[in-house]
């Protein structure tokens, strides 16, 4: 791999002599093992522990298939996903490998007895596959993680709503946690050139989730003046539902859970923040009972911030916690988008609330190409920032993926794979220079 860190760091290095340099058998990657999917039976989600489940392996350089790319990977990120797969839930991710690999014999490779994960990535075309015209060896990338076949009509009008759509490093093998990942070629756009290769992998799957979630007309459409409330509005969705609000002249109604976080959030430029632990909600009296009086409390604390206006969208991705409460303080007519459910997927809610005052509540998974695409290009323009606060080494990616578990981070927690230090890759320090506080907003600088 040294001759191809080599190519990448000289800077000069020709599309041709990319294509001609000769690829490695084999690679480093992180991975977890089918053999290990029942070691944490019987804990608790919290007490499961990623740094004992996720290895550091040599694995074997996949074929490479029509339209597709071998990318040699400079940074990834850890995203939810990478944690839910690290612990085995909700599900074994071996499913998801041995179902795709069942679809073809060229999907087959994906079913191994090691999964590599990872959904984001920052790095360089080694080389493409037949049919691939748009990218070429040399190229700096960037790649979001919607996997799509494309064989059915379904997926032409929303390729999320493709039948074999699948988030690559989580429902494919082959993930961007590693030196080398194997990508459609319709997965790549360009790097952002004013961003290290750290800070242009980290906004990939959280930047494209957001915009469709909050900004697009397939999530809630959001308008000038809207007031958008964002919960974990410094985590890593969060962080960039907080900038697309403000980007897009919406008023964030910011909720986070420590000053700390609070003043990443004004930092970004949001001015009404709700400190949860300041207030103490507990929407919750029980493990089966919410408590109403709880969500009447939390609205009014948004009436004091608004000058005695609702919601009008809501960002939701904790899920279980949170969804009764969402679901009161919208507006009538108001719209509760949801992704995730990092606190439970089983969501209870008074649908009184919902029916008769003609709310609506949106699905939001991902995001499609052109979505990805759109939200890439405004990082690209300066105009949205990375969330990167901290780097690990691709060895680390264990304790990475604890944090994020833990929730002991801000923004993103981005990885070195083959960068052998941070702070590599930038093009243009020009336009770097003008974002650079933006840029440093979540780590503290």
């Amino acid at each position: 791999m040294q001759h191809i860190l080599d190519a990448i760091t000289a800077g000069d290095t020709s599309a041709e002599d990319f294509a001609n340099l000769a690829l490695p058998e084999s690679y480093k990657a992180a991975t977890v093992h089918k053999d290990d999917v029942d070691m944490f039976e019987g804990l608790e989600s919290r007490d499961k522990d990623p740094r004992k489940s996720l290895h550091i392996d040599e694995v074997a350089l996949p074929e490479l298939g029509p339209g597709e790319a071998l990318v040699a990977v400079m940074a990834s990120a850890i995203n939810y996903n990478t944690v839910w797969t690290s612990i085995f839930e909700p599900v074994s991710t071996f499913g998801f490998l041995e179902r795709y690999g069942r679809m073809s014999p060229l999907s087959k490779r994906h079913d191994l007895p090691y999964h590599i994960v990872g959904s984001d990535l920052s790095g360089v075309v080694l080389k493409t596959g037949l049919g691939v015209h748009s990218w070429k060896p040399g190229d700096e990338v960037v790649a979001h993680c919607l996997s799509v076949e494309l064989e059915s009509s379904d997926g032409h009008n929303d390729t999320m709503l493709d039948p074999e759509q699948r988030i690559w490093g989580f429902e494919t093998n082959f993930g961007g946690l590693a030196h080398i990942a194997l990508v459609k070629s319709n997965q790549l756009m360009p790097k952002p050139d004013h961003l290290t290769w750290e800070e242009a992998a980290s906004p990939g799957l959280v930047n494209s989730t957001a915009y469709r979630q909050l900004v697009s007309k397939n999530g809630g459409a959001m308008k000038q003046g809207d007031n958008v409330l964002i919960w974990g509005a410094s985590g890593g969705l969060g962080g960039f539902a907080t900038q697309y609000a403000l980007n897009g002249g919406a008023v964030p109604i910011c909720v986070v859970s420590n000053e700390e976080k609070a003043q990443i959030a004004r930092k970004m430029g949001a001015e009404l923040i709700i400190n949860r632990s300041e207030e103490g909600y507990k929407f919750w009296k029980d493990e089966h009972t919410q408590d109403p009086k709880e969500w009447k409390r939390f609205g009014s604390k948004i009436r004091e911030l608004t000058g005695g206006e609702d919601i009008d969208i809501v960002f939701e991705h904790p899920g279980r916690e949170t969804f009764g409460a969402s679901v009161y303080v919208t507006r009538k007519g108001g719209t509760i988008t949801t992704c995730a459910s990092t606190s439970g997927y089983m969501h209870e809610y008074d649908n009184r609330y919902l029916w008769m005052n003609l709310k609506r509540i949106v699905s939001s998974h991902f995001a499609n190409y052109r979505e990805s695409w759109e939200a890439n290009r405004l990082v690209a323009k300066g105009m949205i920032h990375p969330t990167v606060s901290k780097s690990y080494s691709l060895d680390e990616v264990g304790q990475a993926a604890l944090d994020v578990h833990k929730n002991a981070h801000q923004g993103k927690v981005g990885v070195l794979c083959l960068a052998p230090e941070e702070g590599l890759g930038v093009r243009n320090h020009e336009l770097r220079a003008q974002h650079i506080d933006k840029i440093n907003v979540f780590r503290g600088v």
